[in-house]
């Protein structure tokens, strides 16, 4: 996991990403990514090679794309290091991956200034798999083995092979106008908020 950087993306890997992803487009093939990671490289190299633009960017890019997108979480999906590549017409986690914007103890570290809050912190984030299928985040959660899914490789391959089939089963089935839509739509819904006049 060190010699990858901890999966934590420099601005060069999610332009590489993007140039991958546009091939799999011009040729008419789904594209799925799997995330995990804590978020993407927050070092001073990074920011001044453009990490913020180059997150942007994919999402963006990933919003435009007119193939079947999905995103499987397989572990930690943190930040915008995993949005940057986490845009998809499905999103699908491992039963005990998580996905957040910030990790709890980072919110609690800025909520509270006290990162001990961690626990408080996830109540309020709902970061778990479980969690962000009832919000509607998630659209699946695929088992895993017991003792999860380092337990067991390849059962986790052979729940993730089968969960990935019918979902790409359905998708590709779609027009490319109307999975841009169905996208658009998907993260236009997220989140609960509540408007005061």
């Amino acid at each position: 996991m060190a010699h990858r950087n901890f999966g934590m993306a420099h601005p060069d890997g999610y332009r590489k990403a993007m140039r991958v992803m546009d091939m799999a487009a011009r040729w008419g093939k789904p594209i799925i990514t799997f995330i995990d990671t804590p978020g993407a490289f927050p070092g001073v190299g990074a920011e001044e090679r453009g990490q913020a633009e180059a997150i942007a960017s994919s999402i963006y890019f990933m919003f435009s794309l007119g193939v079947p997108t999905i995103s499987v979480v397989i572990g930690e999906g943190g930040s915008g290091g995993a949005l940057g590549i986490g845009v998809g017409n499905r999103l699908l986690m491992l039963e005990n991956a998580t996905y957040s914007v910030i990790s709890p103890e980072g919110c609690a570290a800025i909520l509270w200034r006290d990162g001990t809050k961690g626990p408080l912190a996830a109540d309020a984030l709902k970061p778990t798999a479980s969690d962000l299928l009832k919000l509607k985040v998630a659209d699946e959660i695929i088992d895993e083995p017991f003792g999860g899914a380092h337990r067991d490789w390849q059962k986790t391959f052979d729940s993730t092979r089968v969960v990935l089939d019918r979902h790409l089963k359905e998708l590709v089935e779609i027009d490319p106008e109307t999975l841009k839509q169905m996208r658009y739509d998907k993260f236009r819904h997220m989140g609960v908020f509540e408007e005061k006049r």
